[in-house]
Formats: C-alpha cells, structure tokens, sequence
C-alpha cells in the first residue's frame, strides 16, 4: 500500500521547538510542541525521533518547510524545500485558520510580534526580541516566583476585583512592583490581574504604537493558552480576540503549507533525508572572520566531522568556498 503524501513544518525557537505534518487537504495529522532548552539540534532530533516512530510507516513526506530562530539550522539538518521567516509562517497559518484576519498578535516565550495585513498581504509589522517583559518567560518567571502553575496563572487573573498596577516597562521593575504590591497586602489576584495587564500595555506601546488594530484580530503563540493575557488585551483594545485551533504551533503550521505549496508550484522532488537524518551527531560554532570591518560572525555546522553549512558571511566568502569544496 503506498503511504499517503504529507508536508512537514519546523519552528525552531529560543524556547519550543515545533514541528507540524499536514495531509493533502492540509489539516493537521501530528504536531509536536517540544522545549528547546537551550540545545535546539537536541531538540530537533527528539521531534524527529518521535515522529519516525508514530508516522514513520504511514507516511510520504514530499515537502519541508522550516522557520523560526532556528530555520537555517533545521534547513541543514533535515533537509528542507523552503526556509521562511516568522513573519510570513504566521501571517500564511493565520490566514488559512482565520480567513479575512486583519491584525495578528502573537506573544511567544522569548519574543512578541504584531502583523497588520490588507488584502491578505503583510502590510506592517514589528517584532520585540529585546524586552523580556513583553513576552511569555516573564510570565513563567512571576509564576514560579508565587509558586502557582504557570497552567492556572490566567485563572487567577480573572477572579481579581482590583487589579493593581504594576510597572511593565521593564521586567526588572516589574518584578520590583510586584514584590512591593505584596509587602503591601494586595492579593495574589490582583496582583496576577496587573501583572497580564502590565505585560499587555507594555506589547501595545512598544509594538502596536501609530498601527490601527482591526479586526479580526487572532492571537497566537503559547501565551494565547493564558485567560489573563487574553481578558487584559480585550479590555484594552475594547474588541474580541480570536484564538486559532492550533495557536501553540502556528509557525510549523504556517511552514507546512509554504513547503506543500511550492512542492505543487515547483513539481521538484522533496529534499528531505527522512526521519533518521537527526540521528547523526551535528554540532554548531562561530567563527569571527576579520578579512573586513564587517567582522561578520559566521557559522558553521559539522556532521560527524564534516563541515556541511555556513552562513552569516554578508560577502559569501565562507559560504562560497564551502560550495568549491563540495561542489555544490
């Protein structure tokens, strides 16, 4: 019996490794919603393992898509068809999930972004790799601090009767206010309730500032998992959010469709290794090249001693003589 074709999406970030396989008719079979912990091929070859051995003998991948932090590695390691970034995987599964979306907030664990599309196109967007008080660690952090799950977090927030406000311009002021508004006697509740508030505010001045929020609006990414975060942003934008079935791996969603549409367009033959192609020892270092002012910080990757990929050069000197080696 021939195995039925599918298209597999990787999302490799700071904080959750993702990986998605789609059918024909572009649901989702399997998804996989995984910690990076700090070792991201680690990470990639436990998703890869796992699939093998639950859809290894069921399915044809003729697709790959990978994005994310993390996309140029995953692209090397697993062989991929197509390399995106974030932006356009989430604004592509967005659109398929939410047909007409106008605005998509997005808060994952180390970052947040906001995407504004017309016409079904990416008009504006802006992105916060920087603040760590915009985003879903601080939230883990504050969780852990008050020895409350980060799973039950939300629920607290919406049983608060005066919320308190809390500094969220800075994590590290917030994290003081917060210890202050204990000292005080102020509840858990409330506290909890400014804390999702301060998180909200701080995501709107530093990312939705001079853009005009329409909806439908989508909210994805982990934090959507979070009642807290999602109350705070409908009482500040005064509009109802919408939380997509597969909000947690949207970005492998999103490089799943990308990798079956350009197989389609294209007609080219997959360039995916197979499941086992994570089972061969891979390891990454910097080198900091000095032939210019750029002093760009390349990187390369070895397999079983062999070097297989560099990028980060701007002129392609390190890239270029890799391809004379290889002849590729």
């Amino acid at each position: 019996m021939e195995k039925t074709g599918h298209y597999l999406g990787v999302d490799v970030g700071s904080v959750s490794t993702n990986l998605v396989v789609i059918d024909e008719d572009e649901n989702i079979v399997e998804k996989l919603y995984l910690r990076t912990g700090g070792q991201p091929i680690n990470a990639l070859g436990n998703g890869m393992r796992t699939l093998a051995r639950d859809l290894g003998d069921k399915v044809n991948i003729r697709g790959v898509g990978t994005t994310g932090s993390g996309r140029q590695l995953a692209s090397v390691i697993i062989g991929a068809d197509i390399v995106k970034n974030e932006i356009t995987s989430h604004a592509v599964a967005a659109q398929k999930l939410v047909p007409g979306v106008k605005t998509i907030l997005e808060i994952g664990g180390q970052d947040s972004k906001i995407i504004i599309l017309k016409n079904g196109i990416v008009h504006d967007f802006a992105m916060n790799t920087v603040c760590a008080a915009g985003t879903g660690s601080f939230l883990d952090r504050q969780a852990s601090r008050l020895n409350i799950p980060i799973e039950e977090f939300g629920g607290y927030a919406l049983r608060s009767r005066s919320p308190v406000r809390i500094a969220g311009r800075c994590a590290v002021f917030a994290e003081s206010d917060m210890i202050h508004k204990q000292q005080t006697g102020h509840s858990v509740e409330d506290i909890i309730c400014g804390l999702c508030e301060a998180l909200v505010r701080n995501y709107l001045n530093n990312l939705a500032k001079g853009k005009t929020i329409e909806e439908p609006v989508v909210f994805q990414g982990g934090v959507a998992a979070n009642v807290g975060i999602v109350a705070a942003f409908e009482k500040a934008l005064g509009k109802k959010l919408t939380i997509p079935q597969y909000y947690d791996v949207m970005g492998a969603y999103g490089a799943a469709l990308l990798a079956k549409e350009k197989i389609k367009s294209t007609g080219q033959k997959t360039a995916f290794y197979g499941f086992k192609a994570a089972e061969s020892e891979y390891k990454a270092r910097s080198i900091e090249c000095e032939g210019c002012s750029n002093i760009c910080e390349v990187i390369e990757i070895t397999s079983n001693g062999k070097t297989i990929a560099r990028w980060g050069d701007r002129c392609g000197k390190w890239t270029n003589q890799l391809a004379m080696n290889t002849g590729t």
